[in-house]
């Protein structure tokens, strides 16, 4: 989390991940189910579900099936032993290198991928929800259209923060702002 480029020190980090996890059981329960879960449909190839998540093993391949029926998929999966001898599933993958490679992963990584996956499947939908609107590009977390200037910035916000039907019960909030030209807020 960049703790390092904010000053502090190795000897530093593990108070302070150990007490991050202490606040977060809830999150750290679920790196843990994910990785059960992955575990289970590579070793056993058979589906399992967790959370909204579905998690399958067909043609060597494993698939993470988000809540918005959009998969995941990782080629060659198989279980390996990780960097502390415990087991891990591994995958090839484009590694540091920039070239294919075996590369492994555990629950939080596959979490990581999971979050990230779906917060872009939100900002899809809520770039559906903008049919009437010039988007001109979209960055991350960020979707910047080209608008009449009688345009309510109010009724584009209330738009892009609809829930998709995929994830009922999410409860989400755009925030935006005007410009003349494209700039950070």
């Amino acid at each position: 989390m960049g703790a390092i480029y904010m000053g502090l020190t190795e000897d530093e980090l593990p108070t302070l991940v150990d007490a991050w996890r202490q606040s977060n059981p809830h999150i750290v329960q679920f790196w843990w189910d994910v990785d059960h879960a992955v575990m289970e449909a590579v070793k056993f190839k058979h589906t399992t579900s967790e959370y909204g998540l579905t998690f399958s093993c067909r043609s060597g391949m494993l698939f993470i099936t988000l809540p918005s029926g959009r998969k995941l998929a990782y080629v060659k999966t198989k279980i390996g032993t990780n960097k502390f001898g415990g087991q891990c599933i591994t995958y090839e993958g484009i590694g540091g290198t920039k070239k294919w490679e075996r590369l492994d992963s555990y629950g939080p990584k596959f979490v990581e991928n999971i979050v990230q996956a779906t917060a872009r499947d939100i900002r899809c939908y809520a770039m559906q929800t903008l049919r009437c609107c010039s988007i001109v590009m979209h960055i991350h977390d960020e979707v910047v259209i080209e608008a009449v200037p009688s345009m309510s910035l109010d009724a584009v916000c209330e738009q892009m923060g609809r829930t998709p039907p995929w994830a009922k019960g999410l409860l989400l909030r755009a925030d935006g702002y005007t410009t003349p030209f494209y700039k950070k807020d």
